[in-house]
C-alpha cells in the first residue's frame, strides 16, 4: 500500500478538521486531513450555521464565542470563496414572566461579562416582529451574533488549506493509530495507506470515541441527535436568529414549565433565516445512540413548536428534514487538548450543538498549540483531563 508522511494528521473533514487544517498549514506545517466519507459530509452538513454568544453560559463560554465570532468575521475577508456570512445579531424570547426574570438575571451576567446584550420588551418585539405570536412578554438580544453556509464555510476551508499545501484524503478510513515503545505518536494506518506523522488531531466530531479507542482513551463524547425542518421560500417574516428562552434550558439539562411531550425529546423553538430567503427551524435533543434516521414525531412537535411562536409558519410549506448527531461531552464544553500520557495526541472534538460556532477558536488553538505559542483564549477549561479530576462544571442557574 501507499505510504507519505506529514507533519501532522487532522482525522475528520468537518468544520472543525478544515479550521485546524486552516490554520495549521497556513503557519507552513506540513497537513494531511484524512475523512472517511465526503468533507462535511457528517455534522457540518446536519445542523444550522449560527456563531452563538446569546446561548452560552456567561464567562469563558461567552468569552470564547464572542473570539470565535471575531475570527469569522476575518475570515469573511481573507478566505476566497464565499460562506453567506451575515452579523444581524439574535434575540431569545419569553413566553413567561418567570423566563422574563430568567433573561433579565442572564442579560446582566453577560454585561457584567463585557458582552454587547440587552433586554427586549414586548413593544420591541413587535416592532421587528409582527408576525411573532401577540402574548411573547419580551425578550433579549446579543448584537455580535452572526451566521454563515456551514457547508460553504468548511469548502471554503478546504480551498485556503489547499492554498497553503495541505493534502485532504477523502473516502479514507483511518484503521489505526500506530504509537512507539514510549507510546509516542508515529502515524495513522489508513485505508489508502500509512500516514507517517508525529502529530495526529483527532477532530472526529461523533466518531472521536472510536477514535480514542484505537489508543486505548475512553474519550467522554456520546452522540446526540438534533432534528432541522427546512421551510419554503416566503414572504419574509424576520430577518435574524430568533429561539425560545427555554432553548437555554434545554441545552444546559434544566426544567422547563412546558408540556411534556416537547421535554421528552428535547424540543425548543430554533427559528433561522438563511440568505437563500427561506427557514430552518430546530430544534431537538435526544441520546439514541448513532441513529440518524428522522423521527416523523419529532417532526412534528418542532413544527407544532415553531407554529406557537410563529403562527404564520403554519401557511408555508415544509421542503425537506433531517436529523444529524452532535458530539456531547458531559458538562457542555468541547474537549480542545493535548494528551499528555499519548505526546503528539490531540483531541478537538466534543462541541455538541456549538461546532459552527466554535470552528474559528478551535482551529486557533490546536495550531497555536503545535507552535507552543500562547493561546488566543484560556484552555485550561477545554484539558481532556478535566474529567479525571472533577465530575464537570455545575449546571447552569437560570
Amino acid at each position: 500500500m501507499n505510504a507519505e508522511s506529514a507533519e501532522v494528521v487532522v482525522i475528520g473533514g468537518g468544520i472543525i478538521g478544515m479550521s485546524i487544517a486552516y490554520y495549521a498549514a497556513r503557519q507552513g506545517m506540513d497537513v494531511v486531513v484524512v475523512e472517511r466519507g465526503e468533507l462535511a459530509g457528517g455534522t457540518s452538513s446536519k445542523c444550522d450555521g449560527n456563531i452563538l454568544a446569546i446561548d452560552k453560559d456567561p464567562g469563558f463560554d461567552s468569552q470564547m464565542s464572542l473570539k470565535s465570532q471575531e475570527l469569522v468575521a476575518e475570515w469573511a475577508r481573507e478566505l476566497d470563496e464565499e460562506f453567506e456570512y451575515r452579523a444581524p445579531g439574535s434575540i431569545l424570547v419569553c413566553e413567561t414572566e418567570e423566563e422574563m426574570l430568567a433573561a433579565e438575571n442572564w442579560v446582566l451576567r453577560q454585561r457584567e461579562a463585557g458582552l454587547p446584550f440587552r433586554m427586549l420588551d414586548q413593544k420591541d418585539l413587535r416592532s421587528e416582529w409582527p408576525a411573532l405570536a401577540e402574548d411573547l412578554l419580551g425578550g433579549l438580544e446579543c448584537a455580535t451574533d452572526s451566521t454563515v453556509n456551514p457547508l460553504l464555510l468548511t469548502y471554503s476551508l478546504a480551498s485556503a488549506a489547499r492554498r497553503y499545501g495541505a493534502r485532504l484524503r477523502v473516502h479514507t478510513s483511518v484503521t489505526a493509530i500506530m504509537l512507539d515503545a514510549q507510546r509516542r505518536i508515529r502515524g495513522v494506518e489508513t485505508t489508502g495507506g500509512t500516514i507517517h506523522a508525529q502529530t495526529v488531531i483527532n477532530a472526529a466530531g461523533v466518531w472521536s470515541k472510536h477514535i480514542g479507542q484505537m489508543v486505548g482513551l475512553d474519550i467522554p463524547i456520546e452522540p446526540r441527535k438534533g432534528h432541522i425542518l427546512v421551510a419554503s421560500r416566503s414572504e419574509s417574516i424576520g430577518k435574524r436568529k430568533v429561539m425560545e428562552f427555554g432553548y437555554l434550558i434545554s441545552k444546559f439539562g434544566g426544567k422547563r414549565s412546558v408540556d411534556p411531550k416537547f421535554e421528552q425529546y428535547g424540543i425548543a423553538l430554533v427559528f433561522e433565516p438563511t440568505a437563500s430567503q427561506n427557514f430552518l427551524i430546530g430544534s431537538s435533543r435526544q441520546f439514541v445512540g448513532m441513529d440518524a434516521r428522522v423521527d416523523q414525531e419529532v417532526i412534528r412537535l418542532i413544527a407544532e413548536r415553531a407554529i406557537r411562536f410563529f403562527p404564520a409558519l403554519e401557511q408555508i410549506p415544509l421542503l425537506r428534514t433531517y436529523a444529524g448527531l452532535r458530539p456531547w461531552t458531559p458538562d457542555h464544553l468541547p474537549i480542545v487538548s493535548a494528551v499528555d500520557e499519548i505526546p503528539g495526541f490531540y483531541i478537538a472534538a466534543g462541541h455538541e450543538g456549538d461546532g459552527i460556532s466554535l470552528a474559528a477558536v478551535t482551529g486557533k488553538v490546536i495550531s497555536e498549540m503545535l507552535n507552543g505559542a500562547e493561546t488566543c483564549i484560556p484552555v485550561d477549561p477545554l484539558r481532556y483531563d478535566r474529567f479525571r479530576h472533577e465530575a464537570g462544571r455545575q449546571e447552569v442557574i437560570f
